[in-house]
């Protein structure tokens, strides 16, 4: 990465949207998905392109947080932009952070906890997933699986069921896990 010339790039790129902005913008495109690029100035150029082009800002935001190369934060900072531009690629961009087992589990449960309003169906599978993940820290498998009840009853009798039965996890979790799942289900038992 040279940061100078990504620098010289994105000055040339919005001074070139003053003078043509549907130029400008597919610099600022260009800019926003070149791997290449710091990941701060590609977030900067996707956050100019919503000022010039939703489209092409969606699209470009979109790249950014299924980029596996780019940090996580940024990563999570480019899907939460989406809901503006692009609700459905919002949704998109969530879970596929929320389902990445290389992205920090917080992130990866902070990506879950914004999708209910965007896609209740898709916000249960990651939360599932997270749940189900022994990669995971406990707390944060106990915190996907408690917001499942809402969503989806299956998902959260069988995440607190996963987690109830895997001896791996904390005693604590695993009993909290047990009630909760006794709760969903009364007949039901973690085997």
């Amino acid at each position: 990465m040279n940061f100078h010339h990504d620098d010289d790039r994105m000055a040339i790129a919005e001074q070139l949207a003053g003078h043509d902005p549907r130029a400008g913008a597919d610099a600022l495109r260009a800019i926003a998905r070149d791997h290449g690029v710091d990941d701060d100035i590609r977030m900067e150029a996707a956050g100019r392109l919503c000022e010039l082009d939703e489209a092409a800002a969606a699209d470009a935001l979109r790249a950014i947080a299924r980029d596996h190369a780019v940090d996580d934060d940024i990563r999570l900072e480019a899907a939460s932009r989406l809901p503006e531009v692009d609700g459905p690629a919002a949704a998109e961009a969530f879970r596929a952070i929320a389902r990445d087992h290389a992205v920090d589990d917080d992130i990866r449960m902070e990506a879950a906890s914004r999708m209910p309003e965007l896609d209740g169906p898709a916000a249960a599978d990651a939360l599932r997933a997270i749940a189900r993940d022994h990669a995971v820290d406990d707390d944060i498998r106990m915190e996907a699986a408690s917001r499942l009840p809402g969503l989806d009853q299956a998902a959260a009798a069988d995440a607190f069921g996963v987690i109830a039965r895997d001896h791996s996890v904390d005693d604590d979790f695993r009993a909290d896990a047990a009630e909760q799942l006794a709760r969903l289900h009364p007949r039901a038992t973690a085997r």
